[in-house]
């Protein structure tokens, strides 16, 4: 199912290019690395809440999908998200599963959902991208029914979070069109400030706000730790145009600064994100 794609924005061009295929190629070792965040938001989910669920930044559909096998027969589930190379994957898998899951191609920022139509709102790491995040909350907020829940995880800033930032401050010196971090634009940290976050929501009209700090271990085998690292973020991306010198140099440079979280045959880091709540009253 395909809705009006999106415009053509910075973040549509990403996503539908080489990060969005990048998340495809990688997508096995990413489910497994944040089971726990998807084991979190499942475990919220139930038939008697309602069934009606929305998962906004589906990806490549693994979240959805679990909720869809918990919600069985009385599930109605429903993932947006403005990457296409995702999307094709997550149906891929949703028929394989025969689940009655379905993906929308949209920005949930602007889409014209049916109005108070979901029970649950969810997302694991999908609403942190919106160039207008309290419009995208307002949005979000019109679909929801009366006393529906909104749930999502996100991550709390970068100096939290060092092993997501390893790979930029080991190439950064090799690397001089590195992008730099915008403290609260669109992206990894978007919800790094606790009173910005819970303004975005009490702005666009949710109530019963909590933003609760979570640090969670997460693992990766090592063996894919280079793919992950050559692929994927900024360093990824840039590696891919990079010249054989320049990206051997990086490669080099940047699995030896992650040396202190490799434990023999696995990665180990600790994510540190919020889990927020809220409520359509």
């Amino acid at each position: 199912m395909d809705a009006t794609p999106p415009n053509e924005d910075e973040q549509t061009k990403l996503w539908n290019g080489r990060a969005g295929r990048a998340w495809v190629d990688a997508q096995e070792v990413l489910d497994g690395m944040f089971k726990p965040f998807e084991d979190l938001l499942v475990a919220a989910v139930s038939a008697e809440s309602g069934g009606r669920v929305l998962d906004v930044g589906c990806g490549t559909g693994s979240t959805l999908l679990a909720v869809a096998r918990r919600l069985g027969a009385k599930g109605h589930c429903l993932g947006i998200d403005i990457s296409e190379p995702m999307l094709a994957l997550a149906r891929v898998r949703a028929e394989r599963e025969g689940t009655t899951a379905s993906f929308i191609r949209a920005n949930a920022q602007n889409h014209a959902f049916e109005p108070a139509s979901f029970d649950l709102i969810i997302s694991r790491f999908g609403v942190m991208f919106f160039d207008d995040p309290v419009r995208a909350f307002e949005n979000l907020r019109r679909a929801a029914r009366h006393d529906a829940e909104l749930r999502f995880i996100a991550w709390r800033s970068a100096a939290d979070n060092p092993f997501m930032t390893t790979a930029e401050r080991a190439a950064a010196p090799l690397l001089p069109n590195l992008p730099v971090r915008k403290p609260g634009g669109p992206g990894q940290f978007a919800f790094a400030d606790r009173n910005r976050g819970s303004s975005i929501l009490e702005e666009s009209g949710w109530a019963e706000i909590e933003l609760q700090p979570i640090d969670v271990a997460c693992t990766l085998p090592e063996k894919e730790l280079l793919g992950y690292v050559t692929r994927l973020g900024p360093v990824g991306l840039l590696l891919q145009e990079a010249d054989d010198q320049t990206r051997t140099q990086v490669i080099e440079t940047v699995r030896a600064a992650f040396a202190p979280y490799v434990h023999g045959a696995e990665v180990r880091f600790t994510a540190a994100c919020w889990q927020v709540t809220a409520r359509a009253r």
